[in-house]
Order: C-alpha cells, then structure tokens, then sequence
C-alpha cells in the first residue's frame, strides 16, 4: 500500500505530516544547540578567569591589594612608612581586632552576624580590670583577670547564642540589643571612668618579645592558624559551612543546627575577650570606650577577605589580608595627617567594592 493513499475520484492524496512529531524533533534540536553553545563557551573560558574566582586566585588579589596599598605608604611617607617600629606598630593593632575578625569569619560563614564584637570587648575589659577583680588577682593570680575576661565574653555570645537560635531573634536585633546592653553594663561598672591596671605581672605577660616579636601579634599568628585548621580540618569547620550554606539541608543531614549557632557565637564572644586582654595590655587600662566601632573593622575585614555575607563560604587567609589591609591604610592617612572621618569614608567604599565584586564572582560561577 502507498503512504500516499487515493482520493475518492482515484487521485493520489497529499502525504499526512505529523504535526506533534516535527514539533518535539525541532525542540530536541534546539536543546542540542543551546547546549552546544554553552559547552563552547565554557571550552572558551579562560584559566584566568577560573584561577580568579578561586581561593587562591582571590588571596593573589589581595596580596597585590596589599603592596600598592605598601607603595603608595612608601611614596607618600617614606622612611616613617617603611621603619621596623612603624610595621611592628601596624601589627599591634592589627592584632587585637584581627583576633575579633577570626571569630567574626566563622559567625558569618555560617549565615549570621555580630554588631556587638566592640561592646562585649569593652565589657570585659571593664570586669577584668575592676578594683575587686584586681585585688583578688593580686592575693592569687593574675591569669583571674584573664579568666574574668573570658567567662564575661563567652556569656554574652552565649546570650546572643540563645537568642538568635531558639529565641528566633533576628541576628541583627539580637546583637544591636547586646551591643546596647554591655556597652551600658560597662558604664555603670566603671562609672565611665577608665581603670588602671595595677597588677604587674599581667602587662609584663602580654607586653612581652619573642625574637624581637611582640607577643600580642604572635598571639594573633596562633588564632588564625588554630581558626585556618578549625575551619578547613576539622568536623566543625565543616558543620559551619553547612549551617550557613543551607541550614535546612543541614538539618536534613543531622546537623543540630540550632546548637552550632550557639557555639559560633560563644567561640566569638571568647575571641572579643581575648581581644580585651590584648588591648588592656596594651593601653594598662580598662575602658568601656575600648573597642568602639570594632565591629565595622571586624566586618569589613572579613568581607574584604571573601567571606560572604549570605554565608556558606569564607577563608580565614582572607579574613588576615583584610585586616592588613585596613591597618595599614589606616596608618598611611594617619601619617599623611587626614583626619578619622576621610578613614571612615575609605573604610566605607572599599566594603561597597568588596561586596560589589562578591556578587559579580557569584553570578558568574552560577552561570
């Protein structure tokens, strides 16, 4: 039998085309060609450009970050820039709030935030160095002060712990609220007046010189060398970017997730005493002024180093270029006499570029 088939009057009839079939074959081969196209176009993307968008590609471009940063120092204050005393300057205070930054990188890998890393600092700060922590420290031991300052920094991240993972408080309100509540609480207890640290041995400690190294820096080497292997070695540093990658999923998969969060935020509260320690070292006083704006520096810090904000990714290695970087362009406008509020606004652009360029290295490796 022909395909073709007759008419009535015996003429041959129009073939039948198959109407749903040339559909689904011209759809088939639409597919075949956006998929060929954009098995092109990734053949096409450069090394570079992967190489870029990687840890090691995004440290590369914060090491070049940091020396023109070193070069413009250089040029426009010479041997002030450039002398030993000045770097070992810039290090000591690159310590104290890269020790905040470290534990300020783990609360925001895993999906949360922290405004109250300056006032939990001049908290403890304030109770480590109070007249009766002082003479109890004196009739014992010096390391009660620093024991005060770590049961006072652990249970405000403890509080905020709770708060925020079975109180439901928003991250943001739960941390502006402590930030309100200790920086008040160390007020009242100091009388806003600054404290001077009488004890002798604590100062001799902390202010001490390793091979012509402070310890307060070595002290700040330790922290993100334990932060690097806690986050990349170890179960919990995974359980952290789980958490803030999808905390469903990592419910899903037997994460307590609710307790993790308490812990990210205990583990910070520790590194803002550890912090106070250092600065009252530093300064021989206790102050609820100390640590005012940290938390801007501690933030900025972490997202200039890649840390996203929406959480699940981060590196330690960036957080520690961040924090130099911030340093020491602090340290060229103050050696080029600019003011704190031209800081402030530097300070506030480089966290808008460094989002921006967040956000387009996203896109692109979702693409």
């Amino acid at each position: 039998m022909s395909d073709r088939g007759t008419t009535p009057m015996g003429t041959p009839a129009e073939p039948v085309i198959d109407l749903d079939r040339v559909g689904t074959a011209e759809a088939t081969a639409d597919t075949r060609r956006v998929e060929q196209a954009a098995a092109a176009t990734e053949e096409k993307e450069s090394g570079l450009s992967a190489l870029l968008r990687s840890s090691v590609g995004l440290n590369a471009g914060l090491v070049v970050a940091l020396l023109i940063i070193c070069v413009v120092g250089v040029f426009t204050a010479g041997d002030r820039f450039a002398s030993a005393d000045n770097v070992l300057t810039i290090l000591r205070l690159a310590a104290t709030v890269g020790v905040v930054s470290i534990g300020m990188t783990f609360v925001i890998i895993g999906g949360g935030i922290d405004l109250s890393v300056g006032a939990i600092l001049a908290l403890s700060s304030v109770w480590c160095t109070t007249f009766a922590t002082q003479t109890m420290a004196e009739s014992t031991h010096w390391s009660l002060m620093v024991l005060v300052a770590f049961i006072v920094g652990g249970g405000c991240g403890l509080v905020n712990g709770l708060l925020i993972a079975y109180g439901r408080v928003v991250a943001f309100i739960a941390t502006l609220a402590m930030l309100a509540s200790a920086r008040g609480l160390a007020e009242i207890i100091s009388e806003r007046r600054t404290q001077i640290v009488t004890i002798d041995g604590f100062g001799d400690f902390f202010n001490t010189e390793i091979l012509g190294i402070p310890l307060l820096v070595l002290i700040f080497v330790f922290i993100a060398a334990a932060g690097w292997v806690l986050l990349n070695r170890t179960t919990f540093g995974r359980r952290t970017l789980a958490v803030g990658g999808n905390p469903e999923a990592a419910r899903l998969a037997g994460i307590n997730v609710s307790r993790h969060t308490v812990l990210l935020y205990v583990l910070l509260g520790l590194c803002c005493a550890l912090a106070a320690l250092m600065l009252v070292a530093r300064t021989n006083t206790g102050s609820s002024t100390h640590g005012q704006l940290y938390e801007l520096d501690a933030i900025a810090a972490v997202v200039i180093g890649g840390t996203l904000l929406s959480g699940g990714r981060g590196t330690i290695v960036g957080t520690v270029f961040g924090v130099l970087i911030l340093n020491v362009l602090t340290n060229v406008f103050t050696l080029n006499n600019q003011d704190t509020s031209t800081q402030a606004v530097a300070k506030g652009l480089i966290i808008v570029v460094a989002v921006l360029l967040q956000q387009r290295l996203a896109r692109r490796s979702t693409a």
